[in-house]
């Protein structure tokens, strides 16, 4: 007998105009701004036009049109579903790695240009040793991570640059970013290693192609070389020293992943600045938390950590997260692939707070209660590096804020008055420091 929940989940067949109005309104937009590596072009484009609201509206009407069950899409040559309900995403990222395993033929096409051993893209067999390790040097749990002293040390050195500046843009930040997070990853010594991460962001930019482009595994040589040389250092007060005790063989390119996610986590750590400079209520909170606080020494910051949620909330680094099904289940046979669009969730227009900045949803147990709010992910599979993520941001922003506000220059208007955009492109706003 079947039970209610497989009858549930059973999905029901797009029509031909469905799949391809899913594949224009949603897929092609989410490609086209760059999977792997953001495209600043096609961003500034999805700003203007605010690609993610009619592809947020088209799933609801297919949400209602179909009972809120999964969606096989008509796709030549593949099992596709479109996940459309919370319980399903919930289901789905319960199930990693088995049934529902994170490795997917488009991620494996994709990430195997720079870390093709990475955990993400891990077989079965490999991948628990390699999730243990992940696990052990970033420390998720852990709010603050055992390095945390040296990391707010580099934070606050690095802070100092970008208070300093007549006009905050995207450029003057992400320099400073990627210099603070070379310092964190691997050590002072790679600070200024700009080579390293030019040559991720080219091989990254590749892999927004996945397999249509092919490897260049020259140009991977030299940045493995380059990423080694750096690790080996294993300087104290980074994570290369932790990782030095490991002995991990594939730990080079555990780390080109963390590096590839550090990237977007600078782009939510600089929209949460635009939220704050924009939304004087929520600044005044920040303001509140660090009365007090020695910068000098780790904190908590809980109020700018769930800033930071929320921003990620209202426009996700990873728009689309995939799932493969390892065996038959009643998303269909083995090497199903299901889609979870998380804009559709973040954004559900049945959501009070859906296109406002609204924090306190991670502090006051209502984003607990919706299971399809995953900033992170979640699941087995959630982001390892979430807590130390969390804890870079916020003491990077707990820096820029403390002693000055910020105004919006230049950008896609931001304000608690009216509907948060539903695309934001971070690579042509500026922020004007007052104060």
């Amino acid at each position: 007998m079947t039970s209610t929940r497989e009858h549930r989940t059973r999905p029901e067949t797009a029509s031909v105009a469905e799949t391809l109005r899913v594949a224009v309104e949603v897929a092609l937009p989410t490609l086209a701004g760059g999977v792997i590596k953001r495209r600043p072009k096609a961003m500034a484009m999805a700003g203007k036009l605010q690609f993610d609201r009619p592809a947020v509206r088209l799933l609801g009407r297919l949400r209602d049109r179909h009972y809120g069950r999964p969606l096989r899409l008509r796709v030549p040559g593949r099992t596709v579903e479109l996940a459309l309900s919370g319980a399903d995403v919930q289901q789905l990222l319960a199930g990693a790695p088995t049934p529902f395993s994170p490795s997917t033929v488009e991620k494996r096409a994709a990430l195997g240009h720079f870390q093709p051993h990475g955990v993400l893209i891990s077989d079965a067999a490999d991948r628990p040793a390699r999730r243990r390790f992940t696990e052990a040097v970033l420390e998720p749990g852990r709010p603050l991570h055992e390095l945390a002293t040296p990391f707010t040390q580099a934070i606050a050195e690095e802070s100092a640059v970008l208070r300093s500046a007549e006009t905050l843009d995207w450029d003057t930040f992400n320099v400073t970013w990627w210099r603070l997070v070379r310092r964190i990853v691997l050590g002072a010594g790679a600070r200024d290693d700009a080579t390293l991460t030019d040559q991720l962001e080219r091989l990254r930019l590749d892999a927004n192609w996945a397999y249509l482009h092919p490897r260049r595994k020259q140009l991977r040589a030299r940045f493995r070389e380059r990423l080694v040389a750096h690790l080996g250092r294993a300087e104290p007060g980074s994570l290369a020293a932790m990782i030095a005790e490991t002995g991990e063989e594939t730990a080079p390119d555990q780390v080109a992943h963390w590096l590839f996610a550090f990237d977007a986590a600078g782009m939510a750590t600089y929209r949460t600045l635009a939220l704050l400079a924009t939304h004087p209520a929520a600044l005044d909170r920040a303001h509140t938390e660090l009365e007090g606080a020695d910068l000098a020494e780790p904190n908590q910051l809980s109020y700018l950590r769930a800033c930071v949620l929320d921003a990620v909330r209202l426009w996700p680094t990873t728009p689309m997260i995939l799932r493969e099904t390892t065996d038959e289940t009643s998303w269909g046979p083995a090497g199903t692939t299901v889609l979870i669009f998380t804009p559709f969730f973040h954004r559900d227009p049945d959501l009070p707070y859906a296109d406002r900045f609204d924090p306190d949803l991670w502090l006051d147990g209502r984003a607990a209660e919706n299971p399809a709010l995953v900033p992170f992910s979640a699941g087995p599979a959630i982001c390892p590096g979430r807590d130390l993520v969390l804890f870079c941001a916020s003491t990077m922003l707990a820096n820029l804020v403390r002693e000055q506000g910020y105004e919006q220059a230049s950008g896609t208007v931001l304000s608690p008055e009216r509907p948060l955009p539903a695309t934001l492109d971070n690579f042509h706003l500026k922020l004007k420091p007052v104060g």
